[in-house]
């Protein structure tokens, strides 16, 4: 299971940190990945790391705002976030891939295999 907490209400610039605690067993062969999904839209890729390599993946919309992380000792995924604006506004899902997607589909929700239940961030102007 996947527990995404650390969602809130800030105002535009502010930053808020996200965590994804994982009671799922994961192996060297993983990846975690936050999405989010805005009323009426599709979900979206946020950033994905993979666990083999350290390699992390951004989506262009929060390329140099938004930070991957990983800690393995606590089976916690991270994403911190500044410079949030109002299109930042979602609810963000954290997901596991047991085995590591092919580069070019790290962004495909369809790859990953375990999902947290969301945590929803609300950016005011």
């Amino acid at each position: 299971q996947l527990q995404a907490s650390g969602g809130g209400l800030v105002q535009t610039g502010g930053s808020l940190r996200l965590s994804c605690v994982s009671s799922t067993r994961t192996s060297r062969t993983s990846a975690m990945a936050w999405f989010r999904q805005a009323p009426g839209t599709e979900r979206e890729f946020v950033a994905a790391t993979r666990f083999s390599s350290g390699s992390v993946y951004y989506s262009n919309s929060v390329k140099g705002r938004f930070t991957i992380s990983r800690d393995s000792a606590k089976n916690t995924l991270n994403l911190q976030m500044n410079s949030l604006n109002p299109e930042d506004t979602a609810v963000y899902y954290c997901a596991l891939a047991r085995n590591t997607p092919i580069v070019s589909n790290m962004d495909n929700p369809d790859a990953y295999d375990y999902w947290g239940q969301g945590t929803l961030v609300t950016v005011s102007s």
